[in-house]
């Protein structure tokens, strides 16, 4: 495991502090969530970029076709 120092507005630092004694996490749990969050966020976009670019209309419209219309 590694360690970071960072830097934060006070202000920030505030915000942080009574959200994690809200959610009764640690400062360190809160910041963890929060850093995994974005990156999970970020990824998925990437994957479903990459994804789309892989994508076929015309299956898709094939596909959909089969569906049922009742």
């Amino acid at each position: 495991m590694s360690t970071l120092s960072l830097r934060l507005p006070d202000s920030l630092h505030d915000k942080i502090k009574k959200l994690s004694k809200k959610d009764k996490i640690s400062l360190n749990q809160f910041i963890n969530s929060a850093v995994t969050e974005k990156i999970t966020a970020l990824e998925t976009e990437t994957y479903l970029s990459d994804r789309a670019k892989r994508g076929n209309l015309e299956k898709y419209l094939n596909v959909l076709n089969k569906v049922s219309k009742e």
